[in-house]
């Protein structure tokens, strides 16, 4: 792992999706993609704030290995829901486990002791996010402080409905919980690395769906220059170039996707389009020739013999 916490809702080997983007449990979407791409601008390899090689190295595996992975979780419907059912769970545990409270650091201890902790809890988790990844030594320390204050807001939460008699989850929806439990490994940051390249090219899918194709073309050679091998970027920019009618440079990327993958659907159908734009400019052009021999074979008098033929 990069991180080796055992903290607030990291403990037992779960990961916290909304400390590593440093956002609270209940940010809207719109906050935790703002969250997102600030902290994936800092981790960038290119960004101004990693001095060395060692710090560049570390800010990639994170990127890679923790913040994609908390990203692509919470930014899917169905997969947001699943881990928010999760993190409802072990909320309930927590609270009935005294010893989830022992060994706090002083920002959590100062939640637990208030009695009404939306905005302390709100205000607390946005002064930790402001320094979370400007220093990659603190890094991990802030972000365990944020998965601490995480896991008693849940407590809270469910202390306040129980004893208000509103529980969240009635007896039914106990086969729902398990349900939820089997998807987490789907969602675990460690399974697999995720690519450094995959926001350029969400960022070019959307500018290119909204036909602001300079955008496009842009996210996407930044996208290439991370992954230079990758046929779907591609595909995508030959799609581009095609919309731009830039045939020549449509075809470039258009043959080096199907090099890389001979079934690659865009650069099928990008290909086909070019061949027939082709042939259809190429029968334009013998249709004229071919109206010119006419013509001649019809012995037109053509223009200067329009102007002086008819004069003896």
């Amino acid at each position: 792992m990069v991180f080796q916490i055992q903290r607030g809702l990291f403990s037992s080997e779960f990961v916290d999706h909304y400390a590593l983007l440093g956002m609270p449990i209940n940010s809207e979407a719109k906050e935790i993609r703002k969250g997102y791409l600030k902290i994936a601008r800092l981790l960038h390899p290119d960004s101004g704030a990693l001095a060395s090689a060692q710090d560049k190295q570390f800010a990639e595996q994170v990127l890679s290995k923790l913040i994609n992975p908390a990203w692509e979780c919470l930014a899917q419907e169905k997969a947001k829901t699943e881990y928010d059912l999760l993190l409802k769970l072990k909320g309930r545990m927590a609270a009935g486990d005294p010893a989830s409270t022992q060994g706090l650091s002083s920002v959590a201890q100062s939640l637990l002791a208030k009695n009404d902790v939306e905005l302390e809890y709100r205000a607390l988790v946005q002064a930790l996010t402001a320094t979370q990844f400007t220093s990659l030594s603190n890094c991990e320390e802030i972000t365990a402080q944020l998965s601490e204050l995480n896991l008693i807001y849940l407590i809270k939460s469910e202390a306040r409905s129980t004893s208000s008699g509103v529980y969240p989850r009635a007896t039914p929806a106990s086969t729902e919980e398990p349900a939820a439990a089997t998807a987490q490994p789907s969602t675990n940051p460690y399974a697999a690395r995720q690519s450094l390249a995959e926001p350029y090219f969400n960022r070019a899918e959307m500018a290119f769906k909204r036909q602001n194709y300079p955008q496009a073309v842009l996210e996407l050679r930044d996208a290439l220059k991370l992954e230079p091998d990758n046929n779907r970027f591609h595909s995508l920019l030959g799609k581009v170039y095609l919309e731009q009618k830039q045939g020549t440079m449509a075809r470039i990327h258009f043959d080096k996707a199907l090099s890389l993958n001979a079934e690659d659907p865009i650069a099928l159908e990008g290909k086909q389009t070019l061949q027939k734009m082709t042939a259809k400019a190429a029968s334009g052009g013998n249709a004229k020739t071919k109206g010119t021999a006419g013509d001649k074979d019809n012995k037109s008098p053509g223009l200067f013999g329009g102007l002086f033929g008819k004069k003896k």
